[in-house]
């Protein structure tokens, strides 16, 4: 049959059409049974079983400490440092490596052992500072990684890695990933919330950390406030009705229905999408943020602070409350760790308030059964030096930023309790053993969900993107 005899067949949009919307379909799927009547099924079904193979955990609570705790001071024990106090970093240690511009002038590295008394706690004689007297209880439930590394060394770049994958803004972020690849198990709550203290000054925090970046909208995080208002422009302005809101919005939803059907534009579907969930919210918000109903013994495990709205304690048991109810990640940022100076009582007073709400956390989820199905995991952006800045007084020292090694925590979730896994060398500079890097702690961490970190991909000016980029990999030794 010659090409001029070929039947004609009708093109209802450009081959260039074609290829772009065909990106959306996972989206659209997802969606459309999410949306459906049994898409709380289907989705919760997904979240159990993982996107690739079954899963080890249901949902994450990320307990970020923006600023950088320091390590040396918290959980990696090292008695050297206080024998050779204000020795000089020997050069071997350092090799040379790069210094932020706050210690690069220093005529000294004076070494800094820690003010603080260390101890032994639990079966797994975890090592921990007396900051820490309430996270020493949980010891055994907990896996220390004490070999982190991260190559950003300032703050912007080395939060936006933590959160998305690349030091770079614009790239989804881990929690949009999650929303992306497992739905939701709660039609009426987002599958990502986002919960920051309130009144806590430091390093800031914004949007994009929580961002679906060049994933569709719909999967962004959305942060829950204090007051009566918990999500801005929620309620209903004054004189309307929720029976005239759910008019106008069935009526919206015609108009964008039709234009969907004239245009397939994926975006129309995700602004059918939101528009749902917020009104769903204005009911399922107030009832999850509502904590009369917690026994007293709720706010005393948690401590005194958990009866301060917005508080890093109140956040920790309303995080306790999303994961209950469904919500696949739940991420809180708590600043002012960033102590270049009078790091010994700034962060005695950090410690005092988020000790005991994170111990709590976990005793929390594990006496109601939720533990082995909710990944929790503690930790900052990178490190502190084992070298003093700006040293006059002993008791005012304050420690750099380090990339080169730090300590994160994480519970739950298929994760072994009681162990310790890496190592840092003698001064608590470099990795000495079991490098972990920021790429291997995502894949891990997705691992656990059911997701293979090299699959969740999406395509996006011409190449596939992942959340550990082209690199990372799972951490075997320390999953169940």
């Amino acid at each position: 049959m010659s090409a001029s005899s070929l039947p004609e067949f009708p093109t209802p949009f450009s081959r260039r059409e074609l290829l772009g919307r065909a990106g959306y379909g996972l989206g659209a799927v997802a969606l459309g049974r999410i949306l459906s009547g049994d898409g709380v099924a289907a989705a919760t079904l997904k979240a159990r079983s993982g996107l690739h193979f079954p899963a080890r955990t249901k949902r994450v609570i990320s307990l970020f400490q923006s600023g950088a705790p320091s390590q040396v001071d918290l959980f990696d024990y090292k008695p050297l440092l206080n024998e050779r106090l204000g020795e000089d970093l020997p050069e071997s240690v350092r090799r040379g490596q790069r210094l932020t511009t706050m210690t690069a002038n220093q005529r000294r590295w004076p070494l800094a052992g820690s003010p603080f008394q260390f101890a032994q706690h639990g079966k797994s004689g975890a090592w921990l500072s007396e900051l820490l007297p309430h996270t020493a209880r949980v010891a055994d439930d907990l896996c220390f990684v004490k070999s982190m590394y991260t190559e950003a060394i300032n703050h912007d770049p080395a939060i936006t890695f933590l959160q998305t994958g690349s030091q770079m803004a614009g790239r989804p972020s881990l929690g949009a990933w999650l929303s992306y690849g497992l739905g939701s198990a709660n039609k009426d709550l987002p599958a990502f919330v986002v919960l920051i203290t309130k009144g806590q000054g430091g390093q800031p925090v914004y949007g994009r950390l929580w961002g679906s970046g060049f994933l569709p909208a719909s999967h962004q995080g959305v942060r829950f406030r204090t007051g009566k208002d918990p999500v801005l422009f929620l309620n209903n302005p004054s004189g309307i009705s929720r029976e005239s809101r759910r008019l106008l919005l069935s009526r919206l939803r015609e108009l964008h229905e039709a234009s969907l059907e004239a245009t397939s534009d994926p975006a129309l579907e995700t602004r059918i999408a939101q528009y749902e969930l917020a009104f769903r919210m204005q009911i399922s918000v107030p009832e999850v943020t509502d904590f009369s109903d917690e026994p007293e013994s709720t706010f005393e495990l948690y401590g005194p602070d958990s009866r301060k709205p917005g508080s890093y304690a109140a956040n920790c048991i309303l995080a306790r409350r999303l994961v209950e109810r469904g919500v696949m990640c739940v991420q809180l940022f708590h600043r002012g760790w960033d102590q270049h100076g009078n790091l010994p009582n700034d962060l005695r007073n950090q410690c005092g308030e988020t000790d005991q709400p994170s111990a709590a956390l976990v005793q929390d989820l594990k006496q109601r059964g939720l533990l082995d199905e909710t990944l929790v995991v503690w930790g900052g952006e990178f490190g502190r030096t084992s070298y003093a800045q700006g040293v006059k007084e002993r008791s005012k020292f304050g420690r750099d930023h380090h990339p080169r090694c730090f300590t994160m925590w994480m519970a739950g979730g298929g994760i072994k309790g009681g162990q310790t896994y890496g190592e840092t060398d003698e001064f608590g500079y470099n990795v000495a053993r079991n490098r972990v890097h920021i790429h291997d702690l995502h894949a891990t961490m997705l691992d656990l969900l059911g997701i293979d970190h090299e699959e969740l991909t999406y395509r996006f000016q011409g190449r596939d993107f992942r959340l550990t980029d082209v690199s990372g990999k799972v951490i075997d030794d320390i999953i169940m």
